[in-house]
């Protein structure tokens, strides 16, 4: 590390964010790497490494002869300042060299309002912004996660997405490239090859075409791409790599804690959750491969605490044996396991009181809408019964404190809708009076409402975005029906949440808002602290583009969607029957109750769906 790193880091927060160095991190040396990539999280440090894909794909790389991968995040605002006022370019952990010195910079990506990040974090390293403009093999620029299923709003800055699970697939994309490097090709060479790795979306290979109105009419493959690209998925759980050798972090980060992953995909088929249609076919882990994953972790790593997770943890058939395994072994150890993204219809209290011998937490659970119609029409397959006798359960078992989640502004939402988490939650508060426990103590109620964003690949997709003045309205509604003390009650920030719906749902049109708002200061959008509406809302006003028209309008379902060249497995067809049944206030039966014909078993070579 330079002598003026050390000085710029003595002056800033939290300075072992910048230095590495960690327990567990890779180390190799250059005369033996051929492939350098520099894996970016286009977040702060403390977010990127609570990450768990970010862990395993760090080690799949770093597996591969000849290929070193180091970590980057996204400097916090004073770092930031101190880097540009010193001339200093961005550096990854391991080696504390630049990224433009790097062959590959390789983004994942989450959540929309880390697009600006991207940016920024290029900029802070030198290396130029849009495709076109970065000549040749060095600093090729790929991006996976979520958000890359609907990758237009990025198409201007990245040569090629990887799209699905990326155990397989980055190993051939990194291959390939060893291969390129050496034999002297071509970006544009390379970019043809890629291109044909089953899962790799390259925007340049793409021409889109807009109707008058502005929608648009026809998205054009050339240069032999592919119509449509297809995710990948990893079949085999047992057998995909999984990091027990973990970075143990220097600083305190969001989710200080092993991490073990149990199954991917989600049974439920909740109309609004991109996670459970765009990560689907269902496919599980083993118990046995689990608890030995788990103990390895533990041993490695020295945590004290260990979370079982998933998109709906307590839907995994081998928890029970799981949890039997794991809790003498944690009792012994004194280590705290938990078990997070349970449900209100499955909740057992026997499982819970024994996870807390070690800690007694809070409950957590998303109810979503407050009447039974609101929660037919999203298919959340709860009721309120299962609701309250599941509070009551807890509260006889010792719980006091309850956090309830809810969205406004869903399809068909109407205030006695909103009125509805009132009733709700006073009921929850009747319960636990009628348990007659916990007195000396009180109960906490927290409900928390975010705004409803209609995200690509789910039946909500085609759905109108209410204004940001209709949701305050809505929680200034309930937020007058709520009167007693034992409720708290927080509402999201309406301006964040209707920037996210023009970024999930937008085309490459965006990517001059995006570029504008970056230049005018727009970075670290995920944070309170940073964001700023005024600096996009005069981009879009720079650019002559309405942000109404990716929120409020909607989108006609005979509408060509700028995703619709990317195949989740979920077909379009049934995302459309799933909308119908909505409006029809029908539900669907999850997943383990009779296969609903989603399309994702397409996905699976050899067997069907694990649900």
């Amino acid at each position: 590390m330079t002598d003026l790193k050390h000085r710029i880091l003595l002056t800033v927060q939290k300075p072992a964010r910048y230095t590495g160095g960690e327990w567990g991190e890779i180390k190799k040396d250059l005369k033996d790497v051929r492939v350098r990539v520099a894996f970016c999280f286009p977040d702060t440090y403390e977010i990127g490494m609570s990450n768990l894909g970010m862990r395993i794909l760090y080690g799949v790389m770093n597996e591969m002869d000849g290929v070193w991968c180091e970590r980057v995040f996204a400097p916090w605002g004073d770092m930031e300042e101190a880097m540009r006022s010193h001339g200093l370019p961005l550096w990854a952990l391991e080696s504390q060299d630049n990224v433009r010195d790097f062959d590959m910079i390789a983004f994942t990506i989450g959540y929309e309002m880390a697009y600006s990040n991207i940016l920024n974090m290029l900029n802070l390293s030198g290396v130029p912004l849009r495709s076109r403009d970065r000549r040749g093999l060095k600093n090729m620029v790929f991006a996976g996660g979520v958000c890359a299923f609907n990758p237009e709003p990025l198409a201007e800055f990245v040569d090629f997405f990887s799209l699905g699970e990326g155990e397989e697939i980055t190993v051939e994309i990194l291959s390939l490239y060893d291969r390129a490097k050496g034999e002297g090709w071509s970006k544009d060479a390379f970019l043809h090859e890629v291109a044909k790795i089953p899962g790799v979306y390259v925007p340049g290979f793409y021409r889109h075409e807009y109707n008058a109105d502005g929608t648009l009419a026809a998205i054009i493959p050339t240069e032999g791409a592919p119509e449509v690209v297809r995710k990948r998925i990893v079949e085999d759980l047992d057998q995909a790599y999984f990091p027990v050798k973990m970075i143990v972090p220097s600083t305190e980060i969001v989710h200080d804690r092993a991490n073990l992953e149990v199954f991917r995909g989600c049974i439920r088929g909740c109309r609004f959750c991109q996670a459970g249609f765009s990560c689907r076919p269902v496919r599980k882990k083993s118990p046995e491969v689990l608890y030995r994953q788990a103990v390895q972790l533990l041993e490695d790593s020295g945590n004290n605490e260990i979370t079982v997770s998933s998109l709906s943890t307590s839907d995994y058939r081998g928890l029970k044996e799981l949890t039997d395994q794991l809790i003498p072994y944690c009792r012994e150890h004194r280590v705290n396991l938990s078990v997070p993204s349970l449900r209100a219809d499955n909740f057992s209290r026997e499982l819970m009181e024994k996870l807390q011998t070690v800690r007694k937490s809070g409950l957590t659970f998303a109810p979503e809408a407050g009447t039974q119609r609101l929660r037919d029409v999203i298919n959340k397959n709860l009721t309120e019964e299962e609701i309250l006798n599941t509070c009551a359960r807890a509260f006889s078992g010792g719980w006091s404190n309850v956090k309830l989640y809810f969205m406004l502004g869903l399809p068909t939402e109407t205030d006695e809708d909103v009125l509805g988490i009132a009733d709700l939650v006073y009921k929850v508060i009747k319960t636990w009076s009628a348990c007659g426990t916990n007195k000396k103590r009180g109960l906490r109620v927290h409900v928390a409402t975010a705004y409803f964003v209609p995200k690509p690949h789910t039946p909500f997709q085609w759905e109108k975005q209410i204004t940001p003045q209709e949701y305050l309205r809505r929680c200034k509604l309930l937020k007058s029906h709520f009167y007693s003390k034992s409720i708290e009650y927080d509402y999201h920030s309406p301006d964040l949440s209707r920037l996210e719906a023009v970024f999930a749902r937008g085309d490459r049109r965006l990517g001059a808002v995006l570029e504008t708002a970056v230049k005018n200061g727009a970075r670290l959008d995920g944070w309170d602290e940073y964001f700023n509406y005024a600096k996009w809302y005069d981009a879009f006003r720079q650019c002559g583009i309405d942000e109404n028209f990716y929120t409020v309008r909607g989108f006609g379902e005979e509408e060509l969607l700028p995703w619709d060249m990317i195949d989740v497995g979920v077909t379009k067809e049934f995302l459309l029957r799933e909308r119908h049944r909505a409006y029809q206030e029908t539900v669907t039966p999850d997943c383990r109750s009779g296969c609903a014909g989603c399309g994702a078993n397409r996905l699976l070579k050899e067997v069907a769906c694990d649900a």
